[in-house]
Formats: C-alpha cells, structure tokens, sequence
C-alpha cells in the first residue's frame, strides 16, 4: 500500500481486532487470495486452524487445484 510505518501498523492493529472480534463470537474469517481462519472447538479446548488458499497449497507443493502462474 506504500504506506508509512505507523499507518500500515494502524490497518494491521484493525485487521488483528476484526479477526480477535470475528472468533470471540465463534465465527470464522477468510482473506481472499489467502485462505481462511476459524476456531476448531471440541468440547472444552479449541484449536485455531488455517486453511489455506489452493494458490497457497500449489506454492507449497501441497495438493491443490489451482493451475495459475506462481
């Protein structure tokens, strides 16, 4: 975004509370392009999951559905 160091940290602080917001409420959250994140919970633990993107997955050698440029 070229933006200076103390913007980029108040959009990343935003981004970081959204999400924090999103799972306290027991949902989910995604970022097009990247892949999606959410609370897995059984019982009374909870883990935090990643799923990431297929464009992610094929640039990691994982299987993957995307056929693009990497």
């Amino acid at each position: 975004m070229k933006s200076d160091d103390e913007t980029a940290s108040a959009w990343l602080e935003a981004v970081t509370e959204t999400f924090y917001e999103i799972f306290k409420q027991g949902q989910g959250a995604s970022l097009t392009g990247f892949g999606s994140f959410y609370l897995d919970r059984r019982g009374n633990s909870c883990a935090f999951k990643f799923n990431p993107s297929q464009k992610l997955r094929a640039l990691f050698g994982w299987s993957s559905t995307y056929k693009g440029k990497l």
